[in-house]
C-alpha cells in the first residue's frame, strides 16, 4: 500500500511562527499543484481550520495522548494513503505535554514524532538572539532519543548579516543539521490572537490574501525543496494494513458534536454505536453584567442537545476513541477534523 512521506514542524515554544509557517508551505505546495495533506498535534480546532483554507483539504487531528496507538497509525495512514507529501505542525514546544508519567506519551509532539517515524524541522525564533540559537538547536536536537531534527528554520531574521551569523554558528556546532531558511520580519504575516489562541479562521477579514502572502514568503526565503526532501515515510509497528477497530460504547441516547462559527469541523462520521448524533452550537448568551462570554453548564448542555439537528454522517469507526484509561482524564476525543467536544443526554 502507498504510504508517502511526512514531516513535522515544531518548535521551541508557543510564538515562534511555526504556524505561519507551515500555513505559508501548505499554500505554496498546494499552489505550486502538489498534492499536500496537513495534521496538526493534539486537539486544537482553531489551525486545523487555516489549514484547511490553505490546501483546500480537511486537516486530520492526530493525537498521542488520546488516540490509541491502533487509531493513531490508522489516522496517520489514511493521510500518508491520499497525499504525496504530509505536514504535521506541532503543539506548543517540541517536548511540551501533559505529563502522564514515566515511560507514557504526554502528547507531545515529540512523541507524534516518535510514534510516525516523521523527522522534526524545528522553527526557531532568532529576533533576540544571534549564535545562541545554534546552541537551542543542539540542545533540542540532542534531548531525548528516537525524535529526529533534521532541519531548522530561523524566524524574525533581523538582516543578512544577522542569518550569516546563525548561519556560520550552525556550521561550527550541528553541521549535520541543514538550516532551511533565515525567514526575515514581513508586516502583514501577524495572526490576531486572543485568549484562547489564533482569532478564528471564519473571522480573518482576508485570509486568502494573508495564504498567499505567506506562500509568497515561504517560497522566496525557504528552501522547499530541501525541506520537503526530509520527509519520510511512516515507520509504525506492524505496518499496514491496520485493523479494524471497534467503536467505543455510545456516552449517551444524544451525542451533541459542536458546529457553529466557533467550532467548525468537516469530517463524516460513520458508526454511532446507537446512539443519535446531532449538531449543537456552544455559544451562550452573553452576561448582561459584563460583556463576555456566560459560563456553560451540564445542564445548559443537556437542555441544548434535546433541540440538536441530526447529521448523517459520523468519524470512522475507531478515529475518535480514547483509550479506556483516559476517557475520564479527557472529556474530548480527538477526531479528523479538530477535536471534537461531545455532551451525551442519558
Amino acid at each position: 500500500m502507498t504510504n508517502n512521506p511526512g514531516l513535522v514542524i515544531a518548535a521551541p515554544a508557543s510564538g515562534s511562527g511555526k504556524t505561519v509557517l507551515t500555513l505559508g508551505l501548505l499554500r505554496h505546495l498546494a499552489s505550486m499543484g502538489r498534492n499536500v495533506a496537513s495534521a496538526k498535534t493534539g486537539p486544537d480546532y482553531i489551525d486545523p481550520a487555516f489549514h484547511a483554507a490553505a490546501t483546500g483539504r480537511p486537516c486530520l487531528n492526530l493525537d498521542p495522548w488520546a488516540m490509541r496507538p491502533d487509531t493513531l497509525a490508522q489516522a496517520a495512514f489514511s493521510l500518508a494513503r491520499e497525499a504525496d507529501v504530509v505536514i504535521c505542525e506541532g503543539v506548543m514546544g517540541l517536548f511540551d505535554g501533559a505529563f502522564v508519567g514515566k515511560g507514557e506519551p504526554c502528547g507531545s509532539t515529540a512523541d507524534l514524532s516518535r510514534a510516525t517515524g516523521w523527522p522534526v524541522v524545528l522553527v526557531i525564533d532568532a529576533g533576540a538572539q544571534a549564535a545562541s540559537a545554534a546552541a537551542v538547536l543542539k540542545g533540542f536536537a540532542t534531548f531525548e532519543a528516537g525524535v529526529e531534527v533534521l532541519g531548522v528554520v530561523f524566524n524574525r531574521v533581523g538582516s543578512e548579516r544577522h542569518g550569516t551569523i546563525l548561519r556560520d554558528a550552525c556550521a561550527q556546532s550541528v553541521a549535520e543539521i541543514p538550516v532551511l531558511g533565515c525567514l526575515p520580519r514581513t508586516p502583514g504575516l501577524e495572526l490576531p490572537e486572543r485568549h484562547l489562541g489564533l482569532v478564528q479562521a471564519g473571522e480573518h477579514k482576508d485570509l486568502e490574501g494573508f495564504l498567499d502572502r505567506a506562500g509568497a514568503w515561504v517560497a522566496e526565503h525557504l528552501d522547499v525543496d530541501g525541506l520537503v526532501a526530509l520527509a519520510r515515510p511512516l515507520a509504525l509497528s506492524g505496518g499496514p494494513p491496520y485493523p479494524s477497530l471497534p467503536p467505543m460504547a455510545p456516552l449517551g441516547q444524544r451525542i451533541a458534536v459542536a458546529a457553529d462559527p466557533a467550532f467548525a469541523f468537516s469530517y463524516p462520521l460513520s458508526s454511532t454505536a446507537g446512539a443519535t448524533l446531532g449538531r449543537r452550537s456552544c455559544r451562550f448568551r452573553r452576561s448582561p453584567a459584563k460583556d463576555r462570554m456566560a459560563t456553560p453548564t451540564l445542564s445548559t448542555c443537556r437542555g441544548g442537545i434535546r433541540s440538536f439537528t441530526p447529521v448523517p454522517w459520523l468519524p470512522p469507526a475507531g478515529s475518535w476513541t480514547a483509550s479506556p484509561r483516559r476517557r475520564r482524564a479527557a472529556p474530548w476525543c480527538s477526531a479528523n477534523a479538530a477535536a471534537i467536544w461531545f455532551w451525551a443526554a442519558a
